[in-house]
């Protein structure tokens, strides 16, 4: 989130935060709706946590658009880039874990988005990401 803010505090824009509640198998609709609610809420919440971080480190003017999706995670972020003609870059997070960085990485790493991808380590610092902005 960091990465993205510094290009797009020094050139205008905006940060789209994507949200994908994936579907459950769940078998009775009162259930899978107060699921979808709590779902729903965790995102809020979130988003709500990265415009404090945000805020906190001096990204203030950095505008942030929320987005919520439900569906397959790869599935619903391509459906976005269509969707959205704004959508220019696609952020993903390596995960630091030693299995690898991640499905999602795997995933939009292999050729088939019309958007470039940027990878950022899971491990970086604010600092060291926000030097170069």
């Amino acid at each position: 989130m960091f990465y993205a803010a510094g290009p797009v505090r020094h050139a205008g824009g905006r940060i789209q935060l994507l949200y994908v509640i994936e579907p459950e198998n769940q078998f009775w609709e009162g259930v899978r709706q107060v699921q979808l609610e709590e779902q729903t809420n965790k995102a809020r919440a979130l988003f709500r946590l990265f415009r404090r971080e945000l805020n906190n480190k001096g990204f203030d003017g950095v505008v942030t658009e929320e987005v919520i999706r439900h569906g397959k995670k790869a599935e619903e972020i391509l459906k976005q880039i269509d969707e959205d003609e704004d959508v220019s870059v696609l952020m993903l997070g390596a995960s630091t874990e030693p299995t690898g960085p991640g499905p999602l990485v795997g995933t939009f790493t292999g050729g088939a988005i019309p958007i470039p991808v940027s990878i950022v380590p899971g491990d970086s610092a604010v600092e060291d990401i926000n030097a170069p902005a």
